[in-house]
């Protein structure tokens, strides 16, 4: 079990260090990707350029790829990103979006998984059990997928979770109802959140980049991952006790996020 105390540690440091995210993620999770770090004290950058991604890998403190809006340049973008993020050993998280949908969604993410080494590889259910089947790593296990939703509940994704974890040497986050964060062997799990959460578009893309915030300021992946998601849990109960709806529910988690990392820095956590 993760001490409960590094959670506050983690966001007293992301507000002291305020990381440099680099963000290549899809454009309809652009604007609240962006303000969730903000919110929580990270600083972000958002950008699919090719040509400027190893200049931006030198400059940021982690990468979160996101291959939700897929086309060349962001294909390109992300390879480029990846490979600069492994040979300068900054953490970079995989959110393998919809993969199991289409042959070129499928080839980006397990080339990506496979040859540049996450740190990180944050999905849902569908998307981690396609990943897993995709990879060789679960043979038993159907490859569909529905779009960028997940049709499988996140705790049928465990085995595959644990078997990508082993194939990559990447800790997997796997969101959900319940969330479940593996190495291979040891399995976390995230209760609570919100039932609003999936009927707001990009919140798992924020969850992501605010996976990226933690691993930037911990080294040791599995309580990054782990302290990631418990964050969005505590914001999205938050949220929903104070929203009126789904519209709502977007600012007031913004709102709870920055509320509780002022918090940790008020009431700072112990080692």
């Amino acid at each position: 079990m993760l001490n409960t105390d590094t959670l506050s540690r983690d966001c007293e440091l992301i507000q002291k260090q305020s990381p440099i995210i680099l963000n290549i993620t899809n454009y309809v999770a652009m604007n609240l990707a962006a303000n969730a770090l903000l919110a929580i004290g990270a600083s972000p950058i958002m950008s699919f350029y090719p040509t400027e991604m190893v200049d931006l890998v030198s400059l940021c403190n982690s990468v979160s790829i996101n291959i939700g809006c897929l086309d060349k340049q962001l294909t390109e973008a992300s390879r480029i990103a990846a490979a600069a993020a492994l040979q300068a050993r900054k953490a970079w998280i995989l959110d393998p979006v919809g993969v199991g949908a289409s042959k070129a969604r499928n080839m980006l993410a397990a080339d990506l998984a496979t040859n540049y080494s996450p740190s990180i590889i944050r999905g849902n259910a569908s998307e981690i059990i396609a990943l897993a089947t995709l990879l060789g790593a679960e043979k038993s296990i159907p490859t569909s997928s529905k779009g960028v939703d997940s049709s499988a509940d996140s705790a049928s994704a465990v085995p595959a979770a644990k078997a990508l974890a082993a194939a990559t040497g990447a800790i997997v986050s796997v969101s959900g109802a319940v969330d479940y964060i593996t190495d291979g062997n040891i399995v976390e799990t995230v209760r609570g959140g919100s039932a609003l959460m999936p009927r707001v578009t990009a919140m798992g893309c924020t969850a992501t980049v605010i996976t990226a915030a933690f691993a930037s300021v911990n080294n040791d992946k599995l309580s990054a991952a782990t302290n990631a998601m418990r964050l969005m849990s505590i914001c999205g109960e938050t949220a929903e006790s104070e929203c009126r709806g789904t519209g709502s529910f977007q600012t007031c988690f913004l709102d709870s996020l920055s509320n509780f990392g002022q918090e940790a820095v008020k009431t700072p956590g112990t080692p």
